[in-house]
């Protein structure tokens, strides 16, 4: 059983929710990352990306850009 993970990996963490839902969950995502927790976040979601501390922008298969939080549209 895991109990203090290091890492914990969100693919489309908001994706299927509506945005109430959605705020919860990153809000709890701010909170574990404060707490020390490492998140790996997939986004399509530009709003979602700005929270970020580090973008790595894919595109088939390979790292296409590395921006800045607030350099997302």
């Amino acid at each position: 059983m895991v109990m203090r993970p290091r890492v914990l990996l969100a693919d489309e963490p908001t994706g299927n929710l509506d945005s109430r839902s959605g705020g919860q969950i990153l809000e709890l995502l701010d909170v574990l990352h404060a707490e020390g927790l490492t998140l790996v976040v997939v986004t399509h979601d530009p709003g979602v990306g700005r929270r970020a501390e580090r973008v790595v922008v894919m595109r088939d298969g390979s790292v296409a850009q590395r921006l800045r939080p607030e350099e997302l549209s």
